[in-house]
């Protein structure tokens, strides 16, 4: 073989091997994802990157709203997205506009408001209804989220308890920073969010969760997302968050996970 022929055998090894490369290079799946959802994400994201081997990004904000970080406004910006892990109804919502894969759509867990105080100061009784309306009107300052756990607190339960007026004034919403640093600065005596987002606060107390004649629980669900570069992986990574082995993490962050198969 002469000199030549061997350079150009050499050559087409390489071009070939680079073709290889490129073609089982890893995936970057990109993902939105709401507070609720944060914390178990971020404990089971390089399980998968194991697994998998693929990359995987994260863009943090609520499932709505209008602040620049809010996953609607994210989307709306061009930003990329592969899966947006979210409430339910605001992935719904996203859907019949056309920003989500309608089959892709899949429930991962049930969220529970909690109430939450400074950590050190007493504990006030929730046990009730009754017990939780004496609570707001004897506090001075309340907080509740921007999300869904806030929009429940100020447009149905101070109405169900009666008491909307009495908080005009002393509760308020905060936009795109979690009520449990609030609530820890001392900003505000009483914080309202999802446990799974006021678990990871340093400086609180959980009280623990809304009695049951008040408790709203909210559903967090994932999808592919219409614009999505890399739907098969985005699925891969769907299924792997409703699999057995996710469940026990996503539980420890203060969600009850949805036992529900995940899309092949």
């Amino acid at each position: 073989m002469t000199f030549s022929t061997r350079l150009r055998t050499v050559g087409l090894a390489v071009s070939a091997a680079i073709v290889l490369t490129t073609a089982t290079q890893a995936a970057e799946i990109h993902v939105m994802i709401s507070g609720g959802m944060t914390a178990a994400f971020k404990s089971l994201v390089p399980e998968f990157e194991r697994r998998s081997g693929n990359k995987v990004t994260i863009a943090y904000g609520p499932s709505m709203g209008t602040t620049a970080n809010a996953i609607p406004v994210r989307l709306e910006r061009g930003e990329p997205a592969d899966v947006l892990i979210m409430v339910g109804y605001a992935l719904s919502d996203l859907t019949t506009r056309g920003k989500v894969m309608p089959d892709s759509y899949v429930e991962l867990a049930n969220s529970p408001i909690g109430v939450a105080v400074k950590s050190g100061t007493p504990h006030p009784d929730i046990s009730n209804a009754d017990a939780v309306k004496r609570m707001l009107i004897a506090a001075k300052t309340i907080a509740y989220s921007d999300s869904a756990s806030g929009v429940y607190v100020s447009t149905e339960m101070f109405d169900k308890l009666g008491i909307k007026e009495e908080m005009k004034g002393k509760a308020r919403m905060i936009p795109a920073t979690p009520v449990g640093e609030i609530v820890a600065q001392g900003e505000a005596e009483i914080g309202f969010q999802q446990i799974s987002e006021l678990k990871p606060v340093k400086g609180i107390d959980i009280v623990g969760p809304l009695p049951a004649g008040l408790q709203k629980i909210t559903v967090f669900s994932a999808g592919i997302a219409t614009a999505s570069k890399e739907p098969e992986a985005g699925k891969a990574l769907i299924k792997f968050l409703g699999s057995p082995d996710a469940r026990h993490v996503i539980a420890e962050s203060g969600l009850d996970p949805i036992v529900r198969r995940a899309p092949n």
